[in-house]
């Protein structure tokens, strides 16, 4: 997986990585079981401070997707069940994107399609035993 990063973007470094690293493994592209490279390694792949890598291991290890090992470091963790906090997160982003496209004249047929190619495209793997 190819993490690419915009400096010059509004949406915070960690955010950005946290999010590729989500989409990857909701992709397949990342599978369960598999270590993420180091804290040092990722920091030094992506140009950025390691303490930024650190707190988005450190959020997607509270989100439920990674787990963290002092000797083993950070590897993904399987699919699991959908937890009512998740839900919700889900919910209220889901009508702010609801919202955004309604007011940029977006039908609703259009959005739905949108939703569901990009579900549709994620394949989460399990890992390989």
């Amino acid at each position: 997986m190819i993490i690419s990063l915009d400096m010059s973007s509004e949406t915070p470094i960690y955010v950005q990585l946290r999010n590729q690293i989500v989409t990857g493994i909701g992709r397949g592209e990342l599978r369960a079981g598999e270590t993420l490279p180091s804290v040092r390694q990722m920091a030094r792949d992506a140009g950025i401070n390691t303490m930024t890598v650190n707190k988005t291991y450190q959020i997607l290890k509270a989100e439920g997707f990674i787990e963290i090992d002092r000797r083993k470091g950070a590897t993904v963790l399987p699919a699991g069940q959908a937890e009512e906090r998740f839900r919700e997160k889900l919910e209220a982003e889901l009508e702010l994107l609801s919202a955004e496209a309604c007011l940029k004249g977006m039908k609703q047929d259009e959005f739905m399609g949108i939703c569901e190619a990009m579900f549709a495209s994620m394949h989460p793997a399990e890992s390989e035993g």
